[in-house]
């Protein structure tokens, strides 16, 4: 009995050597070592890289494959989360300005409303005096959403189509009153002159 310890504990400290070589050439740790307990003699013999190589090659030392650490619950409560699931009073650390800064919902917010000013501009849909105006409004805090700013754009333009309307109109209504007092007068000057002609005969 007494040998039959001795002799064990001579073969595990030889492999505790394959090992340590193994690891080396396979480029893993040595808990990742398979060494195949059925060829014990003939690892044990192995002692150079060059005779472990071979026994990789032959398969009595293997590379164990990497453990799987699933995310499969990880994704699944990560999907949870996004419907607000997980996400109630008492799962909360930060104040709610740390956890969604206002400045950020700020920042995203300009950069929304002018990103459609620019686009409007560049369309000619609005001209370079109405985009300042409205450019303004919004670093103002007047325009909570785009839907706003566009209703307002619309107002806007509305506004100064029926403004330029009434003006062509009234405009309009001038160029034919001058015509009119323009045709009156020539009637006049030429009743005049037949009027002046008739006295002379």
């Amino acid at each position: 009995f007494f040998f039959f310890f001795i002799a064990s504990t001579f073969t595990m400290s030889t492999l505790r050597l394959q090992k340590r070589l193994a690891s080396k050439v396979l480029k893993c740790g040595k808990n990742k070592i398979w060494l195949d307990p059925n060829e014990t003699n003939e690892i044990a013999n192995a002692n150079s890289r060059q005779n472990i190589r071979k026994l990789v090659k032959d398969g009595l030392i293997i590379r164990k494959p990497v453990k799987v650490h699933s995310r499969a619950r990880v994704r699944k409560n990560a999907e949870a989360r996004r419907k607000g699931r997980h996400m109630g009073h008492g799962k909360r650390k930060g104040t709610a300005n740390a956890r969604m800064p206002t400045k950020i919902l700020w920042i995203r917010r300009m950069r929304v409303l002018r990103r459609l000013l620019r686009k409007y501009r560049e369309a000619k849909k609005i001209d370079k005096h109405l985009y300042h105006e409205l450019y303004m409004s919004c670093k103002g805090n007047t325009f909570k959403n785009k839907r706003v700013l566009m209703e307002d754009i619309h107002k806007k333009k509305a506004e100064k189509a029926r403004s330029k309307l009434l003006s062509d109109q009234a405009e309009a209504r001038r160029q034919r009153g001058r015509e009119a007092r323009r045709r009156r007068e020539e009637r006049i000057a030429l009743k005049r002159e037949e009027m002046l002609k008739n006295f002379e005969e």
